[in-house]
This record gives C-alpha cells, structure tokens and sequence, in this order.
C-alpha cells in the first residue's frame, strides 16, 4: 500500500525470513545427523522459498478478510478465525510436499536420497514458523497499526493542523495520504478490499460461469492436454550422472576425467566372439586381426 502506515514491506520482509529460518533449521539439522550435502541439495531453498511466499500470502489474505468480518474483535480473536481459514490450506499442501520428498527418500541415488531428506525436512520446519514465528510477525504489525506508527520508523505518525500546509510529497511519507486539510488517523479508516479481491468477485468469477465461456475453457484444456501428452513422449534423459553421486564418490573423478581426456571420442565398440575358436592357430589369429581392422 502507499500508505506510510498501512504499508506491509517488513510483514512480507519476515516472511521471507521465515522462509531462511527453516532453511537453516533443516540444513542444520540434517548436518548434525550425518546426512551428506551433495550439489543437488543447493537447490533445496529456492523450493522453500516459493513455499514459504505462499503460505505468507495465504496468512495475510486470510487476517485481512478476518479484520473485515470483526472490526471490533480483539486480536486473539482476529488470530484464532485467520488459522481457522489458512491453517487447513497451509497444512494440506505442506503435508503432500513432505510427503512427495520423503518417498524420494526410497530411491538408490544417494544424492537424490540426500535432497529429498533436506527438502522434505525443510517443509516441515517452514510450516513450524509459518504458524508461530509469522503469526506472531502479524499481531505485532497489527499493533503497530492500531498505535498509528510509521511502517519504517515505527514512530507514532502524528497529525495536525500545522500539516496542511506540508507539501504532498512529506504528507504521503510521513502522514499516510497526500490530501490537504482534515487529517484522520488511518486506523480509524475502514479497510477497503484488495483490487485483486474485487477483480475475482466482480469480474472473474461471472465470466467463468458463462456457458460460451465454460465450453471454451474446455476446448482450451483439451488443447492443453493434447500438448502435455506429445510433450511427454518427447522427452529425452538430460541428466548429469555426475551429479547424482556423492562429493566423495569415485564416479566424480572418473566423469571428470572421461570429459577431460575421452570427450573427443565416440562411444566404445567392443567386438564378441560368441564361438570356440582356436585361438593357438596362427591363421586364426590373423583372421580376427584382419577383421579388427577392417572394423577400424
């Protein structure tokens, strides 16, 4: 918002904290436990770092449609009805996240097995401080509202009349809004709804329900599906082995120095003699010559 006081960067800043605590809750814990870090693991905490964004939105969502429905109600009340709407969603997609990593846990890859054990714990650790660390994030923010407090400074916002002839840039950094004359303090203001809100309510939603719009948006699904299963019968391994091992496996080595010394060369041709041959005769030996170098 655009409003010195209404403003939510430090609220969406903790939840990208929240994010990082879990990453380092998991990297921490599973280093204790001996599991190996391999390269793959690097790329555990962008996934938790989407993850946690989400369940941030949902929470915020949810306390901003509470606040609406219980302008009065205390903040134990306000917290009790947002977990009552975004405990449920947040749950269930971190319980199928956990769940999908931790049956990669079967796997014969070390590594992958090592990925899924830092990843899956991880979701569990952002879930943790999804629903204590940022929740307790949100009712400090919302005090900071109802005391009318800058969202930097978190300095009481102060209005007078002496403002007015403030000019609109100060006014809209230091008061809350760019307009002249009678100032309010922005708690006092009724929560107006997210454009995003209105959009789907309003719009969105009604369009959907046309029948010329259900039928085209079954004809576009169909098209969608037509393409994933092509796509799927087009894809090609193009997996680095390397990385799948472990950092103090032999197979390290051996791909570096097959891409260092052998990468010039072709794939290995090896020539089977499935019958008994008489290998002490000399013109048989030269016979299997001749045809090696044919071959060559």
């Amino acid at each position: 918002r655009l409003s010195c006081i209404r403003n939510n960067v430090w609220l969406a800043c903790c939840g990208v904290v929240s994010a990082g605590l879990a990453v380092l809750s998991s990297f921490g814990l599973m280093l204790f436990c001996g599991v190996p870090f391999v390269v793959t693991v690097a790329n555990a905490p962008f996934l938790i770092l989407g993850v946690g964004v989400d369940d941030m939105f949902i929470m915020i969502a949810s306390w901003e449609q509470s606040s609406r429905k219980k302008e009065k109600s205390g903040i134990k009340c306000l917290l009790a009805e947002t977990y009552a709407e975004a405990a449920l969603s947040v749950t269930i997609t971190t319980l199928t996240d956990v769940l999908a990593f931790f049956i990669g846990t079967w796997t014969a890859f070390p590594s992958v097995r090592s990925f899924c054990l830092y990843t899956g714990t991880a979701f569990v650790f952002c879930y943790i401080y999804t629903m204590t660390f940022f929740g307790a994030i949100m009712v400090l923010n919302h005090k900071r509202e109802q005391g009318n407090r800058h969202w930097l400074t978190c300095m009481p916002v102060g209005v007078g009349k002496d403002q007015a002839e403030r000019s609109c840039l100060y006014n809209a950094c230091c008061i809350g809004n760019c307009s002249r004359g009678l100032y309010q303090l922005e708690t006092k203001q009724p929560e107006s709804k997210h454009p995003m809100s209105v959009f789907f309510k309003n719009y969105y939603g009604p369009s959907v329900t046309n029948k010329w719009i259900k039928l085209f948006v079954v004809l576009l699904y169909g098209a969608y599906l037509g393409a994933s299963i092509y796509g799927c019968t087009q894809i090609r391994e193009g997996i680095d082995l390397r990385n799948l091992a472990s950092d103090d496996s032999y197979v390290i080595p051996y791909y570096d120095d097959s891409k260092k010394y052998f990468s010039a060369y072709g794939p290995r041709v090896m020539v089977v003699i499935s019958e008994s041959v008489d290998y002490w005769n000399e013109t048989v030996r030269f016979g299997i010559e001749n045809c090696m170098q044919n071959l060559e």
